[in-house]
C-alpha cells in the first residue's frame, strides 16, 4: 500500500512522484515505442526480404487491424472480470514470444509470409487484451480528480514515443536488418510486463455472479454505454472521427508523395511536426479545459479540425506548401490530442469501477470497426472520383462528429463532471437476491453541476 507521500491524491504531490503511475507510464511508453518499431520493420521485411506483392502487404496490414474489431468487447469483459494487471502482462508476454519467432526463423532461413501473417494476427489479438486492461487500469491508480492530468501526460508521452519509435525502427532496420530490428519490440514488451508486475496499487473488487457468461457481461457493457447520454455521445464522436480520419489517412501519404511530389525526408519532417502537435495538445488539455470548459474546448477542437485539411486540398508542389501542410498537421493533431485526452477523462470519471474496461471496449470496438470500412471506401472513392475529391469527402465527414457533439448537452460542460456516487449498502434481507446490473451515472444527476457551469440548454 503506497504511503501518502507516494499518492498525489492524498498528499497533493506531483504525479511524477506517484510510484505506481510512473511504473504504469514507463511500461506503456515502452510498449508504444516498440510497436512503432514493428510497424516500420514488418512491411520492410515483407516487401524487401520476402518479395511480398501489394495484395500480400494489404493482407498483412488487414490481419493486424482485424483483432480489435473482433475481440475488443470480449477483452473488455475479461478485464472487468479478472485482474487487469494479469491480463496486461499476459498480452505483453504473448506479443514478445510471437514476435521473437520472426528473427529466429529469419536466422534459420525458414521465415515465410504465412508466418508473418500469423504473427500479425496473434500480436494484434494480444495487444487488444493488453490495451483493454491498460486503459481501464489508470482510474484505479490515481484519484478521479487527477484523471485528466494523468491522461494528459500519457497522451503527450505516447505521441512522442510513437514518433521516436518510428525513427528508432528505421535506424535499427538499417543497422541490423528488419528481422533483428524486431528484437527492439520484443524488449519493449518485456519492459512493459516488468513495470506492470511492479505496480502495487490494489485493483477495485469486482462483484458479480459466479455463473455470469461473458456474452452477458458484454451486453451489460453495451447497455451501460448506450444508457448514459455522455458516454454514448462521446463514443459516437470517437467512432465518426475515426471513420473520417481512416478515409483521409488511407490516401494522405499517397497524395503527399505522389501528387505533391514531397520527398521522403520532407514527409518524415511533416510526421514529426504532427507528433509534436499531438503532444502539445495533450499537455495543454487540462489548462484549456479549466479556462474554456471541457465542452466548449472539445467543440472548438472538432470545429478547427476540418479547417486544417484545407491546405492539403489547396496545395501544389513546393516548399511553401510543405511548410503550410506541416503547420496544419501540427494544429490538427494538437486539436486531436486536446479533445481526445479530455473526452477519455470524462468517460473514465463518470464510469463506475466495475465497468471501466467494458466502457472503453465499446469505444474501441466501434472505432476499430470503422477503420477497415473507411479504408475500403477511400480506395473506392480514390479510384472512382480521384484522390483529391476523395480527400474532400473525408474532410466533409469530419463535420459529423462536430454536429454530434454540438447537439449534445456536453457542448456546454464548463467543468469536469463528478464521479458516480457509490451505491448505498443493501439491507441484510436483500443481500441474497441476484445482484443488479450496474447502471451508468444518471445524466440528470449532473445537470445541477452543469447548470452552475453555464449550461445554456
Amino acid at each position: 500500500m503506497p504511503s501518502c507521500a507516494e499518492n498525489p491524491s492524498i498528499a497533493g504531490t506531483s504525479l511524477w512522484r506517484h510510484r505506481d503511475f510512473r511504473r504504469y507510464l514507463t511500461g506503456q511508453t515502452a510498449s508504444v515505442t516498440g510497436s512503432s518499431i514493428a510497424q516500420m520493420a514488418l512491411p520492410v521485411l515483407a516487401v524487401l526480404h520476402l518479395d511480398a506483392t501489394t495484395a500480400q502487404v494489404a493482407w498483412l496490414a488487414f490481419l493486424g487491424q482485424l483483432p480489435p474489431a473482433l475481440l475488443a468487447l470480449h477483452a473488455g469483459a475479461l478485464a472487468d472480470r479478472h485482474s487487469k494487471r494479469r491480463q496486461m502482462i499476459t498480452g505483453d508476454l504473448v506479443s514478445a514470444t510471437v514476435l521473437a519467432t520472426v528473427p529466429v526463423a529469419a536466422a534459420l532461413g525458414t521465415l515465410t509470409l504465412t508466418q508473418l501473417m500469423i504473427v500479425a494476427a496473434v500480436q494484434g489479438a494480444a495487444s487488444v487484451l493488453h490495451d483493454a486492461a491498460a486503459i481501464s487500469l489508470l482510474p484505479s491508480l490515481v484519484d478521479r480528480s487527477l484523471i485528466q492530468r494523468s491522461n494528459s501526460r500519457v497522451g503527450a508521452l505516447f505521441a512522442v514515443a510513437a514518433s521516436a519509435g518510428s525513427h528508432l525502427g528505421a535506424a535499427l532496420t538499417a543497422l541490423l536488418g528488419p528481422s533483428r530490428a524486431l528484437l527492439g519490440d520484443v524488449a519493449s514488451y518485456l519492459i512493459s510486463a516488468v513495470c506492470t508486475a511492479r505496480i502495487q496499487t490494489a485493483e477495485p473488487a469486482r462483484v458479480r455472479p459466479e455463473t455470469h457468461r461473458l456474452r452477458g457481461e458484454i451486453g451489460e457493457g453495451l447497455r451501460y454505454v448506450r444508457g448514459d447520454d455522455r458516454l454514448w455521445t462521446l463514443t459516437l464522436v470517437n467512432a465518426t472521427t475515426s471513420f473520417a480520419l481512416g478515409l483521409l489517412n488511407t490516401l494522405w501519404a499517397l497524395y503527399l508523395l505522389r501528387s505533391l511530389s514531397m520527398s521522403a525526408t520532407a514527409f518524415g519532417v511533416v510526421l514529426g511536426l504532427g507528433a509534436l502537435g499531438a503532444a502539445a495538445g495533450a499537455l495543454t488539455a487540462p489548462a484549456l479545459a479549466r479556462r474554456c470548459g471541457p465542452g466548449p474546448m472539445m467543440l472548438a477542437a472538432l470545429a478547427i479540425t476540418p479547417l486544417t485539411q484545407l491546405p492539403l486540398l489547396l496545395a501544389s508542389p513546393g516548399l511553401a506548401w510543405q511548410i503550410t501542410i506541416g503547420a496544419a498537421l501540427f494544429l490538427q493533431l494538437a486539436c486531436a490530442g486536446a479533445a481526445g485526452t479530455t473526452q477519455r477523462s470524462i468517460r473514465q470519471i463518470v464510469t463506475t469501477a466495475g465497468m471501466q474496461a467494458r466502457m472503453q471496449a465499446v469505444s474501441t470496438w466501434l472505432t476499430s470497426g470503422a477503420r477497415p470500412v473507411a479504408a475500403l471506401l477511400a480506395g473506392a472513392l480514390g479510384t472512382w472520383i480521384g484522390v483529391r475529391p476523395a480527400l474532400t469527402a473525408g474532410t466533409l465527414l469530419l463535420l459529423i462528429p462536430l454536429v454530434v457533439l454540438a447537439r449534445s448537452p456536453i457542448r456546454a460542460l464548463r467543468q469536469m463532471p463528478d464521479p458516480p456516487s457509490a451505491p448505498l449498502p443493501s439491507p441484510p434481507a436483500a443481500r441474497t437476491s441476484t445482484p443488479a446490473v450496474p447502471s451508468p451515472a444518471r445524466t440528470d444527476d449532473a445537470r445541477h453541476d452543469r447548470a452552475h457551469g453555464g449550461d445554456a440548454s
